[in-house]
This record gives C-alpha cells, sequence and structure tokens, in this order.
C-alpha cells in the first residue's frame, strides 16, 4: 500500500509544447518566403530586388551626420591653423592663408546648423586681411552662415582661450593640445584635431587627425 501510494503521489513531467522551427528566420526571408509560389519567378525576382531595397541601410545626409556627431550642439567655436587652414603656424600666415579644400564642405555644413565662430592668433592685421579673403573666396560668408563678424583674432593664446570661455560654446575645436587641457573643465565637449594623441584627455575630449574624418568624409 505504501508503495502504492507513493507512485500515485508522483506528478508526471509537463510535455514541452514543440519550439518553432521559424524562429530564426529573418524579416526580410520571411517576407520572401511568404512571397515565394504565389508569383511567377520573373515577378519573384522584380518582387525580391524591391525588398533588398527597402531594407537597405538608411544612408545619412552630410547634414545629418554634422548634428547626430555634434549631439546636437548648436555653438561652436573652432581655431583656423591646422584645423580650417592648410598653414600651421602664424608666421605662414604673414604670407598666405589657404582654406583646405577636403574641409570645405564639412565647414559649410556645420555654418548652416550651428552658431560658428573661427578664431585664431596673428602676428599683423595683413594676416587677418589674408584669412578673411581666403574664407571669402571660398563661399564660407555667402554659401554658408558665417559673417565676418564671427571670425575672430587675438594676438596671444591666452586671448583666444578667454574668447572659447566667454561664448561658452556646445563644442571647442581646437589643434593646440595646451588649449585643450585648460579648457577642458570647461567646455562641454572638445575636439582635439592633431595627428598626436594626448596622454591623458579628458572624458569630454575627442581626438581627430582632421575635422573631415571626424565626419566621415574621407
Amino acid at each position: 500500500m505504501a508503495a502504492t501510494a507513493g507512485v500515485a503521489g508522483c506528478q508526471q513531467p509537463k510535455r514541452q509544447r514543440p519550439t518553432s522551427s521559424s524562429s530564426g528566420v529573418s524579416t526580410r526571408e520571411t517576407v520572401s518566403a511568404s512571397l515565394s509560389g504565389v508569383i511567377g519567378p520573373l515577378e519573384e525576382s522584380r518582387t525580391q530586388n524591391v525588398i533588398d531595397e527597402f531594407f537597405q541601410p538608411v544612408k545619412l545626409t552630410l547634414g545629418q551626420i554634422v548634428r547626430q556627431r555634434l549631439s546636437e550642439g548648436r555653438k561652436v567655436t573652432c581655431r583656423l591653423l591646422g584645423v580650417i587652414l592648410e598653414e600651421s603656424s602664424v608666421e605662414e600666415l604673414q604670407k598666405e592663408a589657404t582654406i583646405r579644400s577636403s574641409v570645405l564642405e564639412v565647414l559649410l555644413e556645420i555654418t548652416k546648423f550651428c552658431d560658428l565662430y573661427l578664431m585664431e592668433r596673428v602676428l599683423d592685421d595683413d594676416s587677418e586681411k589674408k584669412i578673411l579673403a581666403a574664407l571669402e573666396n571660398a563661399g564660407v560668408f555667402t554659401s554658408g552662415g558665417l559673417i565676418k563678424d564671427k571670425v575672430l583674432f587675438c594676438s596671444t593664446e591666452i586671448g583666444r582661450s578667454s574668447f572659447v570661455r566667454q561664448l561658452e560654446p556646445d563644442w571647442h575645436i581646437d589643434s593646440n593640445p595646451e588649449v585643450i587641457t585648460q579648457l577642458a573643465r570647461f567646455i562641454k565637449y572638445q575636439l582635439h584635431v592633431s595627428t598626436v594623441k594626448l596622454e591623458r584627455p579628458a572624458s569630454n575630449v575627442f581626438t581627430t587627425t582632421s575635422l573631415e574624418q571626424f565626419f566621415g568624409c574621407v
């Protein structure tokens, strides 16, 4: 009797429902499979092309990329030397100022979306005139949203840092590691344009070899 009671008290394991074999099929494959056999070979081929095109990843425009990469930041300050200009020293600016052709498209897109201020340290008035002429010839003042009053000049690096702090931008772009380091605790985000990375960059500092590279234009 005891043995019989023990057997009666045992519960039978519940049967597992069979799993669907189609659980791993992707949406695209599901759509394709549902059409197979319903339409003819020619129509099926055309339909498959439409499906493939529909499921292609969306390609963002440069404007969308700029807004995305800048995290919707609306005010930007940017140094000219080594970022926008071919020249890399203030002495070179006394001879000429040349806009980097590869950065022009990105620069114009930034001016459309952001309140952009360009700035540079110069040694004389002629350097200022050369920079303004280069920007004007490149169409920055006509195609973009930049005006000449937003191109700022100073005689020292401290003066340039002071400009940035007064303007309180969402982003500051610079090629001078010392300026980047000094401003890190005052500015929300910074972009250091250089082939040499900072040893211990702050968490809000990003590094890129060029402005266009940061926005995926190379």
